[in-house]
């Protein structure tokens, strides 16, 4: 499965030196090299050369040490053939929960002299997921005065899987008083709903049995059924009216567990038991209703879990209202959760060269290294220092990836070696930061020669000592001496 990689032009054995070098003083390369592959490949599947995407040769695999490195490492080099290899298992349903574009980002990481490079796989979905229905069975309500042509939803299957290989059209048993149609929302996924063809009657049928067939669009479609339980009921005449058709609201993703986000109210003009209204979730994903529950009687929802905005950051769901006479509507609710600065910057050094000569130029690389903020807009937006009086600095090089470079004179005989902190702080109010200490020694190089501690030195001769002691007694016995 072979990818794209930018074009790079190999020098000739003049240029050896140079190339050598030149990784020292530039950024790695902006654009990252791609390859695209289906999920769930065998392990030790190959998803494209790596080294001849970046312009290695096969002996500069082994020499320069090419690896990969990610935050979790689902692939790796073969040393040999500069492959890049599956390692792991590729679920694309887990790993990137069904959103539309599923990548993994990697670096390739070489060593001799130290440069990075970005790598991005994009995970193919395949149909490996059939449709599936919540329910085995549907119990369904229905007046006998219900007009033909009235609609009423059923409950759609779910498929983790996306595009052509997600839900792709419903089916339901033949029979005189039920068509099927199906509602495309404006998000793309699909409704089934009766459509009622014939009028019933309550006193000669008192209820029907139907099984709706669920297929996606794979090939061969995978399929799942439910089936639906119709009871016709004696008039009730007028469904229950929500105070809104969708309800949307904003919350903090502090909000504590057990809080009141949400109340819908319904009314009905019916009277008795035909106008007492029930609440409760349809078309609901059951990770959603493990987050929030909803009181049948009073409609209020409230949060059982922490919300956590670098998990989800939205709630889509359908809340029902039935009365008592069968008859019932529906209403959207979203609930957008909102970022909180509740995420400290994270530092994670790639390459780190220990040991620098003490005559290194300014620009030499010293450490790769990259930061990632979980949180969202500038409470994600990270600022990376050090400390003063140091002959290093840090320069960007894209998407949250750094270098520490030399940026000044390096004298081992003043300072063998440097503890280098990295200071990663983001742009939230308050501000929240962390730091990572290592230490770099410097490598010594024969820069000064041997050196006398006198520029000269007088040999002298037997007795010139007593002579010279004579000479300083008599002096100090002089007047005035």
């Amino acid at each position: 499965m072979g990818g794209s990689r930018a074009q790079r032009q190999r020098p000739g054995r003049p240029q050896v030196l140079f190339t050598l070098l030149l990784p020292l003083f530039c950024p790695a390369l902006g654009q990252p090299v791609r390859y695209s592959i289906p999920e769930e490949l065998d392990r030790g599947s190959v998803v494209g050369n790596l080294a001849k995407d970046l312009g290695l040769s096969v002996l500069e695999v082994s020499a320069r040490k090419l690896r990969v490195s990610a935050e979790k490492l689902h692939f790796s080099v073969d040393s040999e053939s500069g492959d890049l290899l599956v390692k792991d298992r590729i679920d694309r349903e887990q790993i990137c929960k069904g959103r539309g574009r599923c990548e993994l980002q990697l670096e390739a990481v070489l060593e001799n002299p130290l440069n990075i490079f970005h790598v991005v796989v994009e995970i193919e979905d395949v149909n490996d997921h059939a449709p599936q229905f919540e329910k085995k069975e549907t119990r369904l309500e229905i007046l006998e005065t219900v007009s033909v042509g009235t609609r009423i939803p059923l409950e759609p299957a779910t498929d983790p899987d996306i595009n052509l290989n997600s839900v792709k059209d419903y089916q339901i048993s033949s029979n005189p008083y039920f068509s099927l149609m199906v509602r495309v929302n404006p998000d793309g996924g699909k409704t089934p709903e009766l459509s009622l063809e014939k009028l019933l009657d309550r006193e000669e049928q008192r209820s029907h049995r139907l099984i709706l067939t669920a297929l996606d669009g794979g090939d061969p479609p995978r399929s799942a059924t439910t089936q639906i339980e119709i009871s016709v009921k004696d008039i009730n005449d007028n469904p229950p009216v929500f105070s809104k058709e969708e309800y949307r609201i904003s919350v903090s993703e502090n909000l504590p567990p057990g809080s009141s986000v949400l109340q819908v109210t319904a009314t009905d003009e019916d009277e008795g038991v035909n106008a007492e209204i029930r609440y409760y979730f349809r078309s609901t994903a059951q990770s959603t209703r493990h987050v929030f529950s909803l009181d049948e009687k009073t409609g209020v929802i409230k949060n059982n879990q922490s919300l956590d905005f670098e998990d989800i950051e939205r709630y889509t769901m359908e809340v029902e209202a039935k009365d008592g006479g069968g008859l019932s509507t529906r209403c959207k609710i979203i609930i957008e959760v909102l970022d909180e600065n509740d995420n400290s910057p994270e530092i994670t050094i790639t390459s780190l060269s220990d040991h620098i000569l003490e005559n290194s130029p300014p620009g030499v690389v010293v450490a790769l290294f990259k930061t990632r903020d979980r949180d969202f807009g500038g409470n994600g937006e990270v600022k990376c220092d050090i400390g003063k009086d140091l002959p290093f600095k840090i320069q960007a090089s894209s998407s949250n990836y750094y270098k520490l470079v030399t940026d000044g004179a390096i004298d081992r005989e003043q300072n063998p070696q440097y503890n280098v902190t990295i200071t990663a702080t983001d742009k939230g109010k308050p501000a929240l930061s962390s730091s990572t200490t290592f230490a770099l020694h410097i490598t010594d190089v024969n820069d000064n020669a041997p050196a006398f501690q006198k520029s000269s030195y007088v040999r002298l001769g037997p007795g010139f000592g007593i002579q010279w002691l004579c000479l300083l007694l008599h002096h100090s016995q002089r007047p005035g001496a």
